[in-house]
């Protein structure tokens, strides 16, 4: 049933679970038909957008052309081209274009792991270039430029050498971004959505890494119009702890101590399993009456659920853990005073 409305329910639900070169992203909750709204421009940007790198030229020692063959060499050139270009090349400390000159000795089979050297990583070691059937040598060099999507040889053959084969340009290095879009309930209501982004790259970037970066370039796009119209951002985002840390928001019962341990932790005003998390076994050993056996126990207790007093939470953790803490003792706090007036 729709109802009437004065503003629009801001996403505040980010997932991202990151495995190898593939993420799985979810964003929600969005009022109907506003998933597909973020989600279209987003997976655009990624395609069309997302930096990478590709060869653009080559040099072959004997090779006038790209419809030659190679003495020594099964493949000819134009079958050699093709498998270097199936290469991801990354290039080091960021600059924009590199020249790399290779030599092998047959007999060999080369494939993509022989061409990483100072100047450039290979991102698909495993992939089959060549071999060299024949004692040769094979001589070529190529050149690696830094680009976004895809640039035919016609519109780079200006800038490259003249004894350099001109190549077809594949720089974006997003294999694949596809989106679907769910229903969800919300409060009593089931028309939201959620949008749930699968991107898979090549090795050159992170998958998180070009979601954010395809957002950035997004936002920048926008930004012409806070000069004219003073756009503000005023939505604030409050951070929770992820589920695999909500155990530390228990209360230390929970942890089903003996009662000397128990007993403890109580007298020092210890209420939840987190505490212990933060203070760490130094800590800990200093509290009152708190012996070797009892701080054993805690130690085992802890284990028991993932954690480790010896063992310091990630700092981002360490915060949103203590500011939720914080925030259960102050309830507490009221529910007590509500209760002694």
């Amino acid at each position: 049933m729709n109802k009437i409305k004065t503003k629009l329910l801001i996403p505040n639900k980010l997932d991202i679970e990151v495995e190898g070169n593939t993420a799985k992203v979810e964003i929600y909750p969005f009022e109907k038909g506003y998933g597909i709204t973020l989600a279209h421009p987003i997976r655009r940007v990624l395609l069309a957008s997302t930096v990478g790198y590709a060869p653009v030229a080559i040099k072959i020692d004997g090779v006038a052309h790209e419809f030659d063959s190679i003495k020594g060499v099964f493949e000819d050139v134009a079958t050699f081209i093709i498998n270097l270009k199936n290469i991801r090349f990354k290039i080091k400390e960021d600059k924009e274009e590199v020249e790399v000159n290779y030599s092998f000795s047959g007999p060999k089979e080369l494939y993509g792991k022989d061409l990483t050297n100072d100047d450039v990583e290979v991102v698909t070691p495993e992939g089959y270039i060549a071999t060299l059937n024949e004692e040769v040598t094979l001589n070529f060099s190529l050149i690696i430029k830094k680009g976004m999507g895809f640039v035919i040889s016609e519109n780079i053959r200006d800038s490259i050498p003249s004894d350099y084969i001109t190549l077809d340009a594949f720089f974006s290095p997003i294999k694949s971004a596809v989106y679907d879009i769910e229903n969800i309930l919300v409060e009593d209501e089931t028309d939201f959505e959620k949008v749930i982004f699968t991107i898979e790259t090549d090795g050159q970037i992170a998958p998180d890494n070009a979601l954010k970066d395809a957002v950035n370039k997004l936002f920048s796009q926008f930004a012409i119009f806070s000069e004219k119209f003073s756009v503000v951002q005023n939505v604030e985002f409050e951070e929770t702890l992820e589920d695999d840390y909500k155990v530390l928001t228990e209360p230390i019962e929970n942890l089903n101590l003996r009662s000397r341990s128990f007993n403890c932790l109580n007298n020092a005003a210890i209420k939840y399993v987190g505490e212990l998390v933060l203070m760490g076994s130094n800590e800990i050993a200093k509290i009152k009456n708190l012996g070797k056996k009892s701080l054993d126990e805690i130690t085992e207790k802890l284990e028991s659920i993932g954690f480790s007093v010896n063992e310091p939470l990630p700092e981002n953790v360490k915060k949103l853990l203590q500011k939720e803490i914080e925030k259960l003792k102050e309830e507490s706090w009221d529910i007590d005073m509500d209760i002694e007036s």
